[in-house]
């Protein structure tokens, strides 16, 4: 974060992203702990597979409809009933033996962290200046990319030894942490000018905005084609022995959290630019994945570069949505999480599908594919204009000068 934040802002700014990596944690942590909940609860390995489903639709579905409910609420209430709740629906999950509770708590739990994350945005961009508003989101994002390359490992191998309840436990704890943090550290933070959720919705949902949501689901989407079978393909294609197949995810989640962090400044400079350059650059990652996979040293470089790039376009998107929401950036601020599950949802099927019908080795070649279609959605999306005065009056940080909504992109476009 730059010098203009102050050092009670960057305190706020790190409990916001302590707070992302215990919810970014419980949602991708069950993935190493799934046989174990199977064993214990007596179910299939494919029944235990829908709690990550429950949590993914909670996200998707369940955070708007949340933030739409507390939207009179100011947002950092919000941030703290939302750490709240969330730490007692995990207790719920460690206390049960019926794993249809289970399900619904994980799937309250995936919508408290929609929340979280729609209302951390909403609280860093009014913590600094117009202009670092993209560092700002990349902290909170940043959160959930450290807990793939530190929460998941740790927490599986704690489930592994201990049992998958312990890991739920090491949640509850660094859920209560991080809201002990938030109330400490988090100031209030004037949010958007209007509290009515007509008006919000009719900002939220707006022609511009959703044309950006389709570029957000178009590019995480198409990356999670091939990342969600990523284990398969360096095991049948570069030919790395099971054992040491988690170096490569190792390279892939450090690169990815570095990205998410820094892709905040490109974010700033220019957030059009950087989706535009890195959907580029993505294309190429993948297809040369699929050229030269069957080399290990060439497929490392590969995927430490996707995953630089894949993951440092996220601060861009999210600046994008709202900044193209003005008034509604509160509701759009869980959008994104919301287009990027479902377009998680759609690339691992379409992944799956490619997996089935030709193989391993085909999987980059369909994300490259899904990749060049989203390439003209992202173009187009550098022509969206935030919403003119007063609506962008909302959209400037209170703690930061007067500034256009969306003053890092350095492009004037038509489209509203």
């Amino acid at each position: 974060m730059s010098d203009s934040a102050t050092p009670g802002s960057r305190f706020a700014l790190a409990a916001l992203g302590l707070g992302s990596f215990v919810v970014g944690t419980a949602e991708l942590v069950i993935v190493g702990v799934l046989n174990v909940i199977a064993d214990d609860l007596d179910v299939s390995a494919g029944t235990a597979g829908l709690l990550v489903t429950a949590y993914a639709l909670g996200i998707a579905v369940g955070g708007p409809l949340l933030t739409a409910l507390t939207m009179r609420l100011p947002r950092r209430t919000v941030l703290l009933l939302a750490l709240a709740v969330f730490v007692a629906g995990n207790v719920i999950a460690v206390v049960t033996g019926v794993f249809g509770l289970l399900f619904v708590a994980r799937a309250v739990c995936g919508a408290l962290h929609g929340l979280f994350v729609g209302a951390a945005t909403s609280v860093a961009t009014g913590l600094v200046p117009a202009d670092r508003r993209g560092q700002a989101v990349s902290l909170v994002f940043g959160g959930i990319s450290v807990a793939t390359v530190l929460g998941v490992p740790v927490g599986t191998v704690v489930g592994q030894g201990l049992g998958w309840r312990a890991t739920f436990l090491c949640v509850v704890g660094l859920g209560v942490l991080a809201l002990v943090i938030v109330a400490l550290t988090v100031p209030h933070v004037s949010s958007s000018d209007t509290e009515n959720l007509g008006s919000q919705a009719r900002h939220a949902f707006a022609p511009r905005v959703l044309a950006m949501l389709a570029a957000y689901l178009l590019l995480m989407g198409s990356q999670f084609v091939a990342f969600t079978y990523l284990t398969p393909y360096v095991e049948d294609v570069t030919g790395i022995p099971s054992g040491a197949v988690s170096a490569f995810l190792l390279i892939f989640g450090v690169c990815s959290a570095i990205g998410t962090f820094g892709g905040g400044r490109f974010a700033d400079k220019n957030a059009s630019g950087t989706l535009l350059a890195g959907n580029l650059v993505l294309i190429a990652a993948l297809g040369a994945l699929y050229v030269y996979g069957d080399n290990a040293v060439l497929a490392g470089l590969l995927l430490a570069v996707w995953g630089l790039v894949g993951f440092g376009v996220t601060s861009s998107l999210q600046l994008r949505v709202i900044s193209l929401a003005g008034e509604g950036k509160d509701l759009a601020a869980t959008l994104g999480a919301s287009a990027a599950n479902a377009g998680i949802a759609l690339g691992a099927a379409l992944g799956g599908w490619a997996l089935s019908a030709h193989g391993a080795d085909a999987v980059p070649l369909v994300a490259m594919i899904a990749l060049v279609v989203a390439l003209p959605v992202v173009w187009a999306t550098r022509f969206l204009t935030p919403p003119t005065p007063p609506d962008d009056a909302a959209a400037t940080p209170v703690t930061g000068p007067s500034q256009p909504a969306d003053s890092s992109d350095g492009l004037v476009g038509t489209i509203r």
